[in-house]
């Protein structure tokens, strides 16, 4: 069934998952807070990203660090002098967003990495105006989108809230690097707040000022770019890419890992864009046709970015979206600290006897634009049932179970379903709910993803059984209370 993302706005906000922040005030543009639901989900993909990515090599770990930091670690990683948006204005009213995005919904082409003059330049090529006012645009201009911070009472102690998490592993890399030994591969994750001061937020929580990434920065040796020790268990895997040189065609097509290998692209970058297949596809249960890797060229990825392929997932309203992306970012950001902190990055590593300063590959997903995926991909207005379904994968679903007393006013089934709810609730996401019929009790489930339904009725206080009902198929069978744990750890 056809949805927009206004359906799912309202659908979130209704339910409790995510909705503007400071609402009672009339809300900020680009701001949204969380609700009960969309919490436990959040929280639900962070954990699985964690076991899925830290579970890669031994000596990934994770970090927390200061979301507000020093100036001059913008300095060293050019955020202060590159870290711009090209924006358009009205020369009457007060329109303005960013001029590619802009260009891009007109054209229906992609137009990053282009200059503020050549943006200016497609302005006028398809005679783009106000959409507004219907006025003439001025010429393109720059802004750069972090937000500064002044502590304290002193002059000149200005700081900046980070516009990505990155940067706290750069430069926690040497310290780290100590504690962990000296040894390499060091994979250093952060899940934080990031801040942008996006010109045009939009589509729901999609494009926002404040927002959360997961990002694993892997530190390694240059030398070794060209292999990894797994590699050849994932050589015949087969991954879905749109390369540069697949864009006339506008096709994905599926490569196998070592076929990827022939196109130029180091084992040690292929190995990760596998395994971050794999966590869309078998831990996320997202649909394979709904997933690719797309090649930014030249004049899109960032100068520092030697390989760089967009995670993206096709949502209903907007297509194949961004959601995250695997950089391959050279040594540019522990050089660039090194320069400006005169702290050396270089190190000697003792398995090669070699000195360099590490090279990083990084894994970064926005939190946000992924548990919007999963409910855009999940949500089902199910016209049959009269109500909607969250088809979420078990493990990503705020309950995984609910436990319902088939009615609530005899003292002996609700006595009954509080002990079912008592056991079930010590190794799964549970709750408990008696109000109303059952059958408006499925539905409240199924809205919000509840997996599995456990009724109990008059039945179960004669033969020990509950009925177990399944949201995707509405089939039910009965299961005895003495495996009940067992039937449900199968079906998580």
């Amino acid at each position: 069934m056809v949805h927009s993302a206004q359906d799912i706005a309202t659908f979130c906000k209704k339910k409790g998952f995510m909705y503007p922040s400071s609402e009672i005030y009339g809300g900020l543009a680009g701001l949204y807070d969380y609700g009960h639901l969309g919490t436990k989900l959040k929280h639900n993909f962070e954990r699985l990203w964690r076991e899925f990515f830290l579970s890669l090599d031994d000596n990934f770990v994770e970090i927390e660090a200061a979301n507000i930091m020093h100036e001059n670690v913008f300095k060293a990683s050019g955020h202060l002098e590159n870290f711009v948006d090209p924006i358009v204005t009205c020369s009457k009213c007060d329109f303005s967003e960013r001029a590619d995005h802009f260009i891009q919904a007109k054209t229906k082409t992609r137009h990053e990495g282009l200059s503020p003059e050549q943006l200016t330049a497609l302005i006028e090529k398809h005679k783009l105006v106000c959409p507004k006012c219907q006025s003439k645009l001025k010429p393109v201009s720059v802004m750069n989108m972090m937000f500064p911070v002044n502590l304290g009472t002193g002059k000149g102690n200005r700081a900046y809230l980070r516009p990505e998490t990155a940067q706290s592993p750069f430069v926690n890399f040497k310290l780290q690097y100590e504690l962990q030994r000296k040894k390499l591969p060091l994979g250093l994750a952060v899940i934080g707040k990031a801040y942008r001061n996006e010109i045009s937020p939009r589509n729901f929580v999609l494009r926002q000022r404040e927002f959360t990434q997961a990002e694993l920065q892997i530190f390694f040796n240059p030398a070794k770019l060209n292999e990894h020790k797994y590699f050849d268990l994932v050589k015949n895997y087969k991954v879905r890419v749109l390369s540069v040189s697949d864009r006339k065609e506008d096709q994905v097509v599926e490569r196998s890992a070592q076929e990827l290998l022939k196109t130029g692209l180091p084992q040690f970058y292929v190995y990760h864009l596998v395994k971050i297949q794999q966590f869309y596809l078998d831990v996320l249960k997202v649909p394979k046709e709904k997933l690719r890797f797309y090649e930014l060229d030249e004049k899109e990825k960032a100068f520092y970015n030697k390989y760089h392929f967009d995670i993206e997932i096709e949502l209903q309203e907007f297509g194949f979206t961004e959601v995250g992306g695997l950089h391959y970012r050279t040594n540019h950001d522990l050089s660039g600290h090194e320069k400006v902190s005169g702290q050396k990055m270089e190190i000697f590593d003792e398995e090669s006897s070699s000195k360099f300063i590490p090279h990083v590959l990084e894994l970064s997903f926005g939190v946000d634009r992924n548990v919007y995926s999963l409910l855009d991909l999940t949500y089902d207005d199910d016209k049959q049932r009269g109500n909607i379904v969250l088809h979420l994968p078990p493990q990503a679903t705020p309950f995984f179970c609910a436990v319902f007393p088939l009615v609530k006013n005899k003292p002996e089934v609700t006595a009954k379903a509080e002990e079912v709810f008592s056991l079930v609730k010590k190794q799964f996401t549970c709750f408990y709910d008696e109000a109303a019929s059952v059958g408006r009790r499925y539905a409240r489930a199924d809205e919000i993803g509840v997996r599995y339904g456990i009724t109990i009725d008059f039945e179960t206080l004669e033969d020990n059984a509950v009925t177990l009902r399944d949201r995707d198929t509405t089939q039910q069978e009965r299961v005895k209370i003495t495996k009940l744990l067992e039937r449900l750890s199968e079906l998580y």
